[in-house]
């Protein structure tokens, strides 16, 4: 059982813990829901490093930010290098439904940032997740369904007409089966990893949606107010937050500071993590 639900925010969720020594990086904690958490993790103590594509913007207390563009695998690599050790690691940074974009060689952007670009980071992570022993890593997903399929044999719409909600419900799906699998092969060496739903919020991760859209699926109403449910940036910190420092935690998916009875499938997982590798290549 835990004390925290959906109402709850990311500092009363870390009230009374303390990270002091510890090194938390979070993925784009340049806007929405990435910064209630750095603040978060940094007045609990954290040494925190912010990933961001434009450092220059980001000046949030207590908080480091350094330039981290997931959609650039060279650049991901150069990121990792300048951290010794990390202790937690939110992976948070994300883009939805955006218009057709091409990255890299050919990558659809939603599959190449949301999933490919976190994967290569804990690769590029992995000493310096594993030397602090005991680090966390939190994946965040989507309420999209966690067990959506993965379009196998073309993850990058080269082959089909791009459809930009299946392809972030494909990226989404890729966050649940990425930390799952990271578990398994995290725990024996104390590195622990889970996928996280941190609910409804309006952030600039709609930036790419219309307000008629957002009316019509019920979001906001006419006067661009938020539907009931939805919940202010600082609550939905407080699940990735939560996660990140509970004791022994892995290999579950969580919402509302709780974990959920959905467990992505093993196998699924084991060949995403073998799809992942072979795409990021010598990245």
């Amino acid at each position: 059982m835990t004390q925290f639900d959906a109402a709850s925010t990311a500092d009363e969720v870390l009230a009374g813990v303390d990270l002091r020594g510890r090194v938390a990086v979070v993925t784009g904690a340049g806007s929405g829901i990435g910064v209630p958490t750095a603040l978060a993790l940094a007045r609990a103590g954290a040494t925190v490093v912010a990933g961001v594509r434009d450092p220059a913007t980001v000046a949030l207390d207590g908080v480091r930010a350094r330039r981290l563009d997931l959609a650039d695998l060279a650049q991901v690599a150069r990121f990792a290098a300048s951290l010794r050790t990390v202790d937690i690691l939110i992976a948070n940074a994300g883009v939805m439904a955006c218009p057709e974009t091409r990255v890299g060689p050919g990558r659809e952007l939603q599959f190449a940032v949301n999933h490919l670009g976190h994967f290569a980071l804990v690769h590029h992570l992995w000493p310096a997740l594993v030397r602090g022993g005991g680090a966390r890593v939190v994946v965040v997903s989507s309420n999209v369904r966690p067990d959506a399929p993965i379009r196998w044999d073309d993850p990058f719409f080269a082959a089909e007409p791009y459809d930009r909600w299946a392809a972030y419900g494909q990226s989404k799906a890729a966050n649940a089966l990425f930390a799952a699998h990271l578990d398994v092969l995290g725990r024996p060496h104390g590195v622990r990893a889970c996928s996280v739903h941190p609910g409804e919020i309006l952030t600039p991760l709609q930036r790419h949606l219309t307000r008629e859209e957002m009316v019509a699926a019920g979001w906001i109403d006419e006067q661009c107010r938020p539907a009931e449910y939805f919940k202010t940036a600082e609550q939905g910190a407080a699940t990735q937050v939560w996660a990140a420092v509970q004791p022994d935690l892995g290999g579950v998916h969580c919402a509302d500071c709780a974990v959920t009875p959905f467990r992505p499938d093993p196998a699924d997982a084991a060949r995403l993590w073998s799809l992942s590798e072979e795409l990021i290549g010598g990245h």
